[in-house]
């Protein structure tokens, strides 16, 4: 259903289902952890830190991975004793919709809830006074209508937004192929529609053509054509106006003087009707390229050549967006080192994409990425509120505590 209604290819939607299901089960053992009560004992006292949920809280799904990106908050925020309220995105609805509804005969009434619609319903679910929180994963611009409607009635809000990852690599030649099919996989998959996808691709300038030849032959495995076939591996972008956007960003960074190198190969049986985006790689785009700038959000990538390691990070940083990036080397200490320089919420070690997500580890965004955590312990207290029983040691004339206890 996923693969029908989206066009992600047919094993990347058995992917995203089997890796929903994973956390669901990680979210459930981390919450009976995490809300065990805490016991602070110091000079001023003794203090009991419980934990308790926010009550109902609202969660609103993009179209890209509507699964997995639904199952980080409905799982945290069921094992924690929230319950939930979910809007699919109109564009991806049925695969999620179907998915929740099963879920929710599973248990009581009204503890989980799937509401479609557009825009109006959004604006019920964040400014609802019996909603208590929200959880929103797409856009900026939808981001700013969610926060606005949200601080109406104080609301705390989760937002992971988009990205434009750079992935830095240190030394071309130390690259191996299994680190080249991971670079093509995390760059096209879902056709390339992933907040985390490979968005540019620097490399050492006197190497970009040596890049570009040992990416092109890795990504020759790619097969744009019918995502039900089990030999496809990128299916069509979400609509005809996507496909307009992606392939005008090609087309513009051409007409500056790059050139595109189509990739992978195209099946022969395409639907002239569907909404096809032929994989590519981009040389030669100046930084200020839209292609560069911008989220393409498809089956595109520019490669850019950098003199040295401090031009590579300064560019790679130089963007309003910081969600993840990835730094490939050999050298575990030149690696590390790139890394934590990196302004963004994950950096992703010869690795990126849903490749090298640690679900134990907090994901989400710095800048116009969004804030607060999903993952990890993070993504499970995020549905969870302290409270905190205080018995102090002993207080002054005044009514503040000593800190200095029985003597």
């Amino acid at each position: 259903l996923l693969t029908a209604e989206l066009g992600k290819a047919r094993a990347g939607s058995v992917g995203e289902a089997t890796f929903a299901s994973v956390y669901l089960d990680q979210a459930a053992d981390d919450a009976v952890r995490l809300q065990r009560d805490e016991i602070v004992e110091n000079r001023f006292g003794r203090s009991v830190i419980t934990k308790r949920p926010y009550g109902v809280v609202s969660a609103i799904v993009p179209w890209n991975a509507p699964l997995i990106l639904a199952m980080l908050k409905v799982g945290p925020a069921l094992a924690t004793g929230n319950a939930i309220v979910v809007k699919p995105s109109p564009l991806a609805p049925l695969a999620l919709t179907s998915a929740l509804h099963e879920m929710a005969s599973h248990l009581p009434d009204g503890v989980l809830t799937v509401v479609n619609g557009g825009a109006d319903v959004g604006a019920e679910l964040t400014s609802h006074p019996s909603v208590r929180k929200v959880a929103f994963t797409g856009g900026l611009e939808t981001a700013r209508h969610v926060m606005a409607s949200a601080a109406a009635g104080v609301k705390p809000v989760v937002l992971e937004l988009g990205g434009n990852d750079a992935a830095i690599v240190l030394d071309v030649d130390d690259l191996t192929e299994a680190d080249l099919a991971t670079m093509v996989a995390s760059t096209y998959a879902t056709s390339g529609q992933v907040c985390i996808a490979i968005k540019r691709i620097y490399v050492p300038r006197p190497q970009v053509a040596d890049f570009v030849d040992r990416f092109s032959n890795a990504a020759d495995a790619l097969v744009l054509g019918d995502p039900a076939d089990e030999a496809t591996t990128v299916g069509p972008v979400v609509t005809a106006e996507h496909a307009t956007y992606v392939r005008g960003l090609v087309a513009g960074a051409v007409a500056n003087g790059a050139e595109s190198v189509p990739v992978g190969s195209e099946a022969d049986d395409l639907d002239p009707s569907g909404y096809w985006v032929r994989p590519s790689v981009v040389v030669g785009c100046a930084d200020d390229d839209p292609l560069v700038v911008e989220e393409q959000f498809g089956p595109t990538v520019p490669v850019l050549g950098f003199d040295d390691i401090d031009d590579a990070v300064v560019r790679a940083n130089d963007t309003d967006l910081g969600l993840a990036g990835s730094v490939w080397g050999s050298d575990p200490d030149d690696v590390a080192d790139v890394a934590r320089r990196l302004e963004v919420g994950t950096t992703f070690i010869n690795s990126h994409n849903r490749f090298g997500v640690n679900p134990g580890a907090p994901f989400g965004g710095t800048k116009l990425s969004g804030f607060g955590r999903e993952y990890g312990d993070a993504g499970v207290e995020a549905y969870l509120q302290t409270h905190a029983i205080n018995t102090p040691a002993s207080i002054d004339a005044g009514g503040y505590p000593t800190g200095k206890g029985d003597e």
